[in-house]
């Protein structure tokens, strides 16, 4: 599939091959930042290595120029006040450039399709989106609270979070494929008795209500990728 090809080399260049140094200084530098034009150029060389069709060298350079503007206008008109709107703006740009590129008229098949399936490539996908894709749209979502008052003083792992996250969302994204709903009513109820101690010992309503908020999305989330890719397949 096309389509997803362009999607998996979007997730890729964007949230697997962008440092967050790359995006503060683009942010502060704007567009006189060479990480923005790297971070293009990435795109576009993405885009050659999973088609592997140099005759589509024109699209792949539409794809690539999109992408800059998009980039641009993103960082002119971005503030801290703007930030989470023109972040989900931005992806969404992004993803509908790449399906009109697709419904133009961009289907044949690649090199490389007898290595990568449609069931595979679909997959990949999934699971990409389902680890710092979806990590970064929760951050953003959740820019809105601070609550590291409430968190002050109780250490915890570097990024352990993030990386809890991606697992369980991974954990319930197979179960839901493999139809073990029982598996996931399990990890939810693990994951529950593991921060009932530290929502008890906290004594935070804010608290609390931030980490449930985060546990549904996240679940939820993965829930519907997985129905989605059942559906596709």
């Amino acid at each position: 599939m096309i389509l997803i090809k362009l999607i998996l080399a979007h997730l890729i260049g964007d949230f697997f091959l962008q440092p967050t140094s790359w995006v503060k200084e683009k942010e502060k530098r704007k567009l006189k930042s060479p990480k923005l034009y790297l971070h293009v150029l990435i795109h576009i060389a993405l885009l050659f290595l999973i088609l592997w069709d140099f005759s589509k060298w024109p699209i792949i350079l539409i794809i690539g120029v999109s992408h800059f503007l998009i980039d641009a206008l993103k960082l002119i008109f971005q503030s801290k006040r703007t930030k989470r709107l023109l972040f989900f703006i931005d992806q969404s740009l992004h993803i509908l450039v790449l399906i009109a590129i697709y419904w133009a008229g961009m289907s044949k098949e690649g090199f490389l399709s007898e290595l990568f399936t449609d069931h595979t490539l679909i997959l990949l996908t999934c699971i990409l989106f389902l680890t710092l894709p979806v990590s970064i749209i929760m951050k953003t979502i959740f820019m809105k609270w601070d609550i590291s008052k409430f968190t002050e003083g109780n250490e915890s792992l570097k990024d352990a979070g993030m990386y809890i996250g991606i697992l369980e969302r991974i954990l319930v994204f197979v179960f839901v494929i493999l139809n073990h709903w029982e598996a996931v009513g399990f990890l939810i109820t693990a994951k529950s008795v593991f921060r009932f101690g530290d929502l008890k010992e906290s004594k935070e309503r804010k608290l609390t209500e931030y980490i449930l908020i985060g546990t549904l999305i996240s679940f939820g989330i993965a829930i519907l990728i997985g129905l989605m890719y059942k559906m596709v397949i």
